[in-house]
């Protein structure tokens, strides 16, 4: 349940046309759902917005499949994430209505239309992609008109200067890329806009999986720059979208 919905469930207990039994019975739940392997935090839609997410990894299909469950049955929007083939399979097949994205590996099934602001993800390499998708996909879920600005990394910085006035047009940027990690303080310095650095574990040995672009990115001297951890595509996308839903409203 959303504000809308609850604000629609209040006007109809005002107006009679939904009794206080029935309406109690719709809200008996709203904090939480007890699976008993997992406690679904129904009410998460209505302080963020958006509902609960589910990492998808290290999760049975049966208990996937329950959470996924819980939230279709309040009619949330799902998204998991970090979602192997085989069970993303057993989800479609329950849920045909959702869609399975491989690369980034999350599976989204939408049930109200939710609105935020201009988000650009920004990779340094094409093999940053998967992380890069993953937080396209999340802000995109969330209501963000996404702009992917892939490729363009410092090796070849004239590159991100062809793009410096798209990205500068949306509310945040995520860059997402891996190696030295410098993409993330070369875009701070040239875009008057947040920018949610994602270090990836790309990279040979002295990237030691993404530790040392981590390290760049906490250490920028951009003062613009807010960094998530190693290959959390995820989390960048989805403080992107909170950002820009924001600036959206202003």
């Amino acid at each position: 349940m959303d504000e809308k919905a609850l604000r629609a469930l209040l006007g109809q207990v005002k107006t009679g046309k939904v009794s206080l039994d029935d309406a109690v019975g719709k809200l008996k739940d709203l904090p939480y759902a007890e699976l008993g392997y997992a406690t679904v935090d129904t009410h998460r839609n209505l302080r963020f917005g958006f509902p609960e997410v589910v990492l998808g990894e290290p999760k049975t299909v049966e208990q996937i499949l329950g959470i996924v469950g819980a939230l279709v049955e309040r009619k949330q929007t799902v998204l998991v994430t970090r979602l192997q083939p085989e069970k993303a399979e057993a989800l479609v097949a329950r849920f045909p209505k959702g869609e399975y994205h491989p690369v980034a590996r999350i599976f989204h099934l939408p049930q109200r239309k939710v609105k935020a602001g201009r988000v650009a993800i920004v990779t340094g390499g094409t093999s940053d992609i998967p992380v890069a998708e993953e937080a396209a996909l999340t802000a995109q879920a969330m209501g963000a008109d996404v702009r992917r600005v892939y490729d363009v990394g410092v090796a070849g910085i004239h590159r991100l200067l062809r793009r410096r006035d798209e990205i500068q047009e949306c509310h945040v940027a995520v860059a997402v890329a891996g190696m030295e990690g410098a993409l993330a303080s070369a875009l701070g310095g040239l875009v008057g806009i947040p920018v949610v650095a994602v270090p990836t574990s790309v990279g040979y040995g002295a990237n030691l999986g993404g530790i040392s672009a981590l390290l760049s990115m906490v250490n920028s001297c951009a003062s613009n720059v807010a960094t998530m951890n190693i290959d959390n595509g995820f989390g960048g996308g989805f403080y992107a979208a909170l950002i820009s839903r924001t600036k959206g409203r202003s």
